[in-house]
Parts: C-alpha cells; sequence; structure tokens
C-alpha cells in the first residue's frame, strides 16, 4: 500500500473522480480517479494507490529472496517452483509482479472485497493486474484473510501479506487478530518449512517483530524502502524453521 493519513490525499494534485462506491460488509469502499492515478479508499481512509508501486513489489521479491537460495535462482525445470499467497489484492502491483516472475508456482490471492475483486476484472484496475489475472498460475479467492488462514489445509511457501497500513494501524479492528499470537500461529502452520512470512507495513514495528520472535519464527528482520515523505514503508520478514 501507499498509504497516508486517515482521510489524507496526495499533495497538489487534481481534485479526485469517484468512479465506483460500494457499501458493503466491512463498510463503505470507493475507487476514485485523481489525475493519472487511482486510488481506493476504505471507510474514508487513504489506503492506496497507483502512483509508486515499489514497496508492494519488494514484498514479493523480498519473500523469494528468503527462500532457500535453490528457490530463489532460475533454475527451471530442476524441482517444483515455490507456491505464493498474496494477502491483499489492492491496486495489483504485488500480484502483477509476482506472476511476471516464472519461478513462482502457485499464486492465490485472498481478497475479501468484491468491489476490489470486480475492478481488476472488468474496471479501471485491469491496466496493471489484466495480464496476471490470465496467468493459469494464478487463483483469486473472494474471502476473509484471517478466516482462510484458519480453515484451510492448504500450505505455502511464501505468505505475503498486503491487507492494512501495519500491524499497528489496521484498516477495521477485527484484521488486529491477524497480528495476535493466534494469527500468527496459523500463518506459521501455513507455512511449509523453510517458507517465509511477508508483511508489509506503513511504518517500522519493533513490537510485531518481537511478536514474529514469540510465535517461533526465526530470521526476524525489516527491510525499508524510502517514500517521499514520512518515515518508510517496511516489509516485516519472518521464517518457519522445519
Amino acid at each position: 500500500m501507499s498509504v497516508s493519513a486517515p482521510g489524507a490525499a496526495p499533495a497538489s494534485h487534481p481534485d479526485p473522480v469517484t468512479l465506483d462506491r460500494r457499501d458493503g460488509p466491512y463498510g463503505e469502499i470507493v475507487l476514485r480517479r485523481r489525475g493519472e492515478r487511482l486510488e481506493i479508499i476504505a471507510n474514508g481512509c487513504f489506503l492506496m494507490d497507483t502512483s509508486d508501486g515499489r514497496s508492494e513489489r519488494l514484498l514479493i521479491d523480498a519473500a523469494l529472496a528468503a527462500l532457500p537460495r535453490e528457490w530463489s535462482e532460475e533454475r527451471p525445470g530442476e524441482r517444483r517452483r515455490p507456491d505464493v499467497l498474496i494477502g491483499g489484492l489492492g491496486v495489483g502491483f504485488s500480484l502483477a509482479h509476482a506472476a511476471a516472475d516464472p519461478r513462482w508456482g502457485r499464486i492465490m490471492v485472498v481478497e475479501r472485497e468484491r468491489a476490489v475483486i470486480d475492478w481488476h476484472r472488468d474496471g479501471p484496475l485491469r491496466r496493471i493486474s489484466g495480464e496476471a489475472l490470465a496467468d493459469p498460475r494464478v487463483v483469486i479467492l473472494h474471502t476473509d484473510l484471517v478466516a482462510y488462514l484458519r480453515t484451510t489445509t492448504d500450505r505455502y511457501d511464501a505468505l505475503c501479506l498486503d491487507i492494512d497500513n501495519g500491524p499497528e494501524w489496521t484498516v477495521t479492528e477485527d484484521n488486529g487478530n491477524l497480528y495476535s499470537p493466534d494469527g500468527l500461529a496459523a500463518c506459521r502452520a501455513r507455512l511449509n518449512p523453510g517458507g517465509v512470512l511477508a508483511v508489509w507495513s506503513a511504518n517500522p514495528s519493533p513490537a510485531f517483530a518481537e511478536a514474529l520472535g514469540n510465535a517461533g519464527f526465526s530470521g526476524v528482520r525489516a527491510e525499508e524502502i524510502q517514500v517521499a515523505r514520512g518515515v518508510p514503508d517496511v516489509v516485516h520478514l519472518a521464517v518457519r524453521t522445519a
């Protein structure tokens, strides 16, 4: 996500034009156009836009780089490719970047907002994700991420999660369950041994890093990417040991 304060909009840009507005089980969600960029607003909170995408791509690249070396190197045909779960479709940067990399195997995307899925399949965001959605490796699942992690028996080699502005700035209150001890245990259970959990955040969170260690993950660290204003975006990384 590219984030700002609740209700804030990027400075020095034209007034926004609302393209779609829907009321759903998690509140109001809006797609706006501001000049050349598209923005997603949830319950009045500016979540993300199409202006950059570097940190969303880092989410995918950092997870792949943290996997065992034989998976991150380009050795087609020597072994199965790692499977990745992307939590949150957003504006599509993470999905498009994963689908552009032949080293990934199955690419599962979990998105709870039907409107966001529609904007990608038939709406303005298709320009970012259209090619990825046509990739046979890609599956879009319309469900809540926390519920999915707690009920599925599927396992992945990487979980790349971007459903909030960070562990300490959730879009809805119940999303906080993902970062709780039970939520992190569910993440760990869905990873194969050696698998990587990568979590996007708008701010560094030492408390979340500590929680990852307490949940039994190893190799806990954070990668930062500088943004135009404010503190850097962060990808928190952790590994499930055997």
